[in-house]
Parts: structure tokens; sequence; C-alpha cells
């Protein structure tokens, strides 16, 4: 075979087209699904995981609140406490004999009456002050004094613990005939409910904070937020601030300064008065998929390459073979007509560059029609390809053998002259007949004739063969098993 090769195919443009269709499906499919679990979680944190969250906390909450409230109202409805002040608040240290006990008894942060009557407000250490209405630290009164209900729940600095927040059960006190004689109850940190949430954001990777109605942050967790910042002024929440508040309730999304996509939970807490915001970034509840997502990728492209390179090893060998299948004959296994022509192409642009002799030589079997018809045709092609095994073994890997048709064979031998080419035809002519042929256990003498000519200078390729051609008559006509060499173009 010739040391050059003309492809049926473009085996390189057909892998990378197969590569590309591979990764291109293995991305859009992984990015699809991507897409799908993306919205699909984003759904669940909006309908489920932040809605959840803020419910327990506000459950927890309300319970952390109940015993307060019991506590209230044991003191609201106490024998002692209506009868001190029926009996004319006459001992304020028994008023403030009788707080203390309450607060050190429940724990509470602190414990307080304020009498209708006088005016004064009593504490665990006796007198804090006289109440007015034009004093707006004191509005908390009148409005518990005007309420329908028995008590309320507020969060408000206490003078009497300098102004620690806290949040307050304000109770109202009736005297034995239902006359309304004052407020009562008792207060506490807000620690319990910084605690509670600080256990959440914990849990559950969350930001957890309370807002209130002026949208200003009043207690956080571990650092959620600053305290006291007003979110109108936040460039991410500010401009949906007002609708939020307005809502009481509700999911929302807004990009933090960060440009993090954040998802905020909002839920009204009436017995505080303040809005819960539950938020989580979407960026840290996406992190799985996405680490899914990347492994998924890589796999994609491991198994394209993993593809591409089994491809490759079928498409050459398959190649090779359609090659030799569209360049090979098959009973000889020399070249072909069609794969010669192919080849002569470039063998002649290569002439043209640099003028080299070249020489063909086109043989054919003496009585090749008797063989068949005395030994058979099996015999005839056993004989047809021994000729051609011969005939490769004696020449040169750059020089051409090709079946030109039935028993006639073209040689093409490259770099040679007409006297070399004759020389070498005698070679091949005297070889051959001196060796006779097996087959069937039988030994077939066989003898060729050689037309040869040198290539000319501005012929074709059809011409040269033509003058070898009419050359190889001449021998046949000469009495065959010779050479002879055909006349100048």
């Amino acid at each position: 075979m010739p040391p050059f090769r003309h492809r049926l195919f473009n085996h390189s443009r057909l892998l990378l087209i197969l590569g590309l269709l591979l990764s291109v499906g293995f991305l859009v499919t992984s990015f699809i699904s991507y897409e799908v679990s993306k919205r699909s979680i984003l759904e669940a944190i909006v309908e489920q995981s932040l809605p959840l969250t803020s419910s327990n906390i506000y459950s927890e909450i309300q319970k952390d609140l109940v015993r307060p409230v019991l506590i209230s109202s044991t003191m609201a409805h106490d024998t002692f406490l209506r009868r001190w002040v029926l009996q004319g608040e006459a001992n304020v240290e028994e008023m403030a004999h009788y707080l203390r006990e309450i607060r050190q008894r429940y724990g509470a942060f602190a414990s307080f009456f304020v009498s209708e009557r006088s005016g004064t407000y009593y504490t665990g250490d006796g007198i804090l002050k006289q109440i007015s209405p034009d004093e707006p630290r004191d509005a908390w009164y009148y409005r518990t004094r005007a309420l329908t209900e028995d008590y309320e729940i507020n969060v408000d600095p206490d003078l009497a613990n300098q102004d620690a927040l806290t949040i307050f059960i304000n109770y109202r006190v009736y005297d034995f005939d239902g006359n309304y004689i004052g407020a009562t109850g008792i207060g506490l940190t807000v620690d319990a409910v910084r605690r509670l949430v600080s256990e959440h954001q914990q849990r559950f990777n969350r930001k957890i904070y309370f807002v209130d109605k002026a949208g200003k942050v009043v207690l956080v967790g571990n650092s959620a937020r600053v305290l006291n910042v007003d979110l109108h002024a936040s460039a991410g929440i500010g401009p949906q601030l007002a609708r939020i508040l307005a809502e009481d309730s509700g999911s929302y999304q807004y990009a933090d300064a960060d440009g993090n996509t954040q998802i905020l939970q909002v839920n009204y807490l009436p017995e505080l008065k303040w809005y819960l915001f539950v938020e989580q970034g979407q960026d840290a509840a996406l992190t799985g998929i996405q680490r899914t997502l990347w492994i998924n990728i890589l796999i994609s492209l491991l198994i394209t390459a993993v593809v591409i390179l089994l491809a490759h090893v079928a498409l050459r060998n398959y190649q090779h073979r359609i090659e030799e299948m569209a360049t090979i004959d098959k009973l000889t296994g020399l070249l072909n007509r069609n794969a010669f022509t192919m080849l002569m192409k470039k063998l002649l642009a290569d002439y043209k560059r640099d003028p080299q002799p070249m020489a063909f030589l086109l043989a054919d079997i003496d009585f090749f029609k008797q063989i068949n018809d005395r030994h058979g045709h099996l015999a005839g092609d056993n004989v047809l390809a021994g000729i051609a095994k011969r005939l490769l073994d004696a020449l040169r890997e750059s020089d051409l053998v090709v079946r030109w048709g039935g028993e006639e064979l073209l040689i093409l031998l490259r770099h040679c002259d007409l006297s070399e080419a004759l020389r070498i035809a005698e070679s091949l002519r005297r070889g051959i007949g001196e060796e006779a042929f097996a087959t069937n256990g039988q030994a077939i003498p066989v003898t060729i004739s050689i037309g040869v000519t040198e290539y000319q200078a501005g012929e074709s390729t059809e011409q040269a063969v033509s003058r070898a051609d009419a050359a190889l008559y001449q021998a046949k006509n000469a009495g065959r098993n010779r050479v002879c060499v055909a006349p100048e173009a």
C-alpha cells in the first residue's frame, strides 16, 4: 500500500460534531434539571420552610407569654392588692413588699402597680413616680385604662431598670364591685425572645429579627442586623417596606447590598405590635443543587470524552475498512483504478513542481482464459493473486501496482526512466515465467506480456496508459511472454 491515503470523510469534523451534540445535550439536560430543582426549592422555601419557621417562633413567643399573663391575672385578682387600694394605699411598704415577692417568686424582671385614684406608680422598690396624661412615657397606662380587653402586652423601656427594653403585661384591676381601680402586671426582658431567635438562626441558618411599625429593627438574634436601623433607608428592602408593613404578612424578595437575592417572610405579632422578619439567602439555599449541577457537568464531560474516544476508535477502524473497500481490490490486495486515479492527481501535481521520470508498465497474463477454462475460475483467481504478490514483493514500496481490469495489471515506477523500466519489466517477466503456480496440488506454468512507456510532460494519465496499452498489444501480437516499448507521444 502507498504511504498516502485519500480520506472518504472528515474524521475530526465528525468527532467534533458528535462531541458538541453530546456536550450540548448533557448541558441542556443538566441546566433544565437545575432550573426545575431551583424552582422547587425556592417554592418550598417561600411556601413551607420560611412560613413554618416564622410560625414556630411565633408559637414559642406566645408560649413564653402565657405564664406571665397568668401571673398578671393572679395579681389583678389578688384580694390583698384590691383591699390595699380600697383602704387608701396607706402603707407603701406593704405594696412594695408584695411586688418584690411576686418578682422573686416568678423570676420576673419587673413588677408594678399603678393606682387610678392616686396616679402613683408602685414597684418593688416603693413609689417610682406619679403618672400624668401629658407624659408620653405614661401613655401605656391610659391606653390600658381604655382597653375593652382585660390586658395588653407591649414592649417599652423600663424606667425603673435604666430603660432596659422590657415586655410588659399590663392587666386591668377592678374592685369587688367591678370598678376600675388601676393596672398591674410584670415585665420580662427580651433576652428570652432573643435567645429563641438565636437558636432558630443557628438551626435553620436564617436571619431573624423584629421590626416595629415605624420600620426600625428593635430586636435581633446573633447580630442579624443592627438595632434601631431604619429599614426605609436600606437600598434592598427599603423600596418595598411600606407595602410590607401595610400587608402585615407575606413573602417577598429583594437584592441586598452585595447583590445577593434574599427571600423574606413577614408576620405581624399583634401581642408585641412587632413584625417578625425571617429571611434566607437564595444562594445559600441553592448551594447543594449548585454543587450537584457542577458534578453533573463534570460527569457529562467525562462521559462525552469516553464516547468520543470510543467513537474515534470505531470510526478509525470503520474508515480504514471503508477505504480499503473503496481503494483495494479484494482478490489481489492491489490498488483499484479508482484509488489509482486519486493518487495520480497528487503525483502529477508533484511532477509539475519537481519533474522526475515516471514509467508505466501494463502487464497481462498470457492465455489467462485457458487457465480458467482448464483449471477453473478458482485456480485462475489463485494465479492472479499469486502474480500480484510476486509483483509487490519485487517492487519498491513507493511503486504502485494496480489491478487495471480482468487479468491486466498496471505498474507505476516512480523516479524511473525508460531504460530502467525496461530492465525491471524484463526482470518481472522472467521471474514470473520461471515460477510455477500451484493450485489444487497441480503446478500451472504462467507467463506475462508487458508494455512499457515513460511519462512525457504535458500528457494526461490516460494518454500515458494508452501508449503502454499499445505496447502491450504489440507484445501480444509478437507472440506473448515478452516486453515491448511504446512509441513516444
